[in-house]
């Protein structure tokens, strides 16, 4: 880009200044909100592809809820369980109070000493029996799972907890980050403040039930099965089974004991779809934004690159009469908007950092990766320069004898 071409290029500029300041304008604004969405929707994606830890493909689960004076909770699950397992298809079955990504369940707080003023870590409870591991599809990579003889059953009105406990990988590291997790197995980490539970065995992953929580893998299992009226099966299928499984299950449940009702039938797979439906529109509706944006500012710059060639027909016909090559006249363009785009960028860039300053004080986002910002400096200059192409060559065609007409 030499000088002899910034001049001609510079002085037009400043003899439509409004124009040049409008897209410089425009070209900020959606480099703001586009670089800033893009990066808001692959933080939101990279959440929504967040593993559970559990087998989704292939597990579901349903609500039995009982009613009358004559409904025992006990038996009622103890039949339930065996029915349910001893059902073809079926790999294993648990009764459990709170299920991944379903946004509702337990959770409580766990401290490493006893005591009111100790830090604390909080996390969410599954209530499961020996099958738990299985049914849930976890693995115990450190010390040993629970046995027959660990489960206890838990009556409603319970307030004291067992002895025993699973916890996940990224449960023991918040607690004990000092230690290897490993070697976390047997130690005893205190809930209520005062209760001590010993860590019977490590679970590599498995997600509390909210999935914008901040400790999501800060999981604890305890060995009990409860004995309330309403209750929650999980039932993982081999694969392929699932779809069949579900109606089938659900009528043998509801067929085998009249006093109770059987609701909430969902595969995990549904669930998880609907817990991540806000952040799949949010990422449709800023998708939307960014595309419409791009869209009209392209229209913009060629609208500005249009007007210009119609301005300076003359100018442009002279140029050529004196010998400038079609090349010359279609750099001259690209050159103009390249100094425009330049400016819109650079203004881009500052309110882009301020933008996401502002989301970061009022929303919790995280700050934005450096890298986004010249990327986005890169991806509105190939845009400046691609919708400015088409003006860039009808000027190049303009003949030079234009220039001995007049008007």
């Amino acid at each position: 880009m030499s000088q002899w071409e910034i001049g001609p290029i510079f002085r037009a500029m400043m003899r439509n200044k409004v124009g040049a300041v409008l897209i410089a304008i425009q070209i900020a604004m959606t480099m703001t909100i586009v670089v800033n969405s893009i990066f808001i929707i692959n933080q939101r994606a990279a959440l929504m592809e967040r593993h559970s830890g559990i087998d989704e493909a292939n597990s579901f689960y349903l609500t039995s809820t009982g009613f009358g004076e004559n409904f025992d909770p006990k038996s009622t699950t103890q039949n339930d369980l065996a029915l349910i397992r001893s059902t073809p298809g079926v790999v294993d079955a648990i009764q459990i109070n709170a299920i991944p990504t379903t946004g509702s369940g337990w959770s409580m707080s766990f401290q490493v000493e006893p005591g009111e003023d100790k830090q604390d870590e909080g996390a969410a409870i599954y209530m499961v029996d020996e099958h738990g591991v299985n049914a849930l599809d976890v693995n115990v990579i450190a010390g040993e799972n629970f046995n027959a003889n660990d489960i206890r059953w838990r009556p409603k009105s319970s307030r004291n907890w067992p002895d025993i406990v699973l916890i996940t990988k990224a449960m023991a590291q918040s607690l004990f980050p000092d230690t290897p997790w490993q070697e976390t197995v047997g130690k005893t980490i205190y809930i209520s403040q005062t209760e001590p539970m010993i860590i019977k065995g490590i679970v590599d992953q498995i997600q509390a039930p909210w999935v914008g929580w901040d400790d999501l893998e800060h999981v604890v299992m305890t060995p009990e099965i409860t004995q309330f009226s309403s209750t929650r099966y999980f039932i993982r299928a081999e694969p392929g089974q699932r779809d069949r499984l579900m109606p089938l299950i659900e009528e043998a449940l509801a067929s085998s004991n009249k006093q109770r009702i059987i609701r909430g039938l969902h595969s995990i797979e549904e669930t998880r779809e609907r817990s991540y439906r806000g952040d799949a529109a949010m990422i449709k509706i800023l998708s939307t934004i960014m595309v419409v944006l791009t869209i009209v500012t392209g229209l913009g710059i060629v609208g500005l690159a249009s007007f210009s060639v119609n301005r300076r027909k003359k100018q442009i016909g002279t140029r050529r009469a004196l010998g400038a090559s079609q090349g010359a006249i279609v750099r001259y363009f690209m050159l103009e908007n390249f100094l425009i785009s330049t400016v819109g960028v650079v203004i881009g860039a500052a309110l882009t950092v301020g933008l996401n300053m502002l989301l970061v004080n009022l929303f919790g986002l995280n700050a934005i990766d450096w890298y986004y910002i010249p990327s986005g400096m890169l991806v509105l200059w190939l845009v400046g320069q691609i919708a400015v192409l088409g003006p860039a060559k009808r000027a190049a065609n303009i003949p030079p004898a234009l220039a001995t007409r007049t008007v």
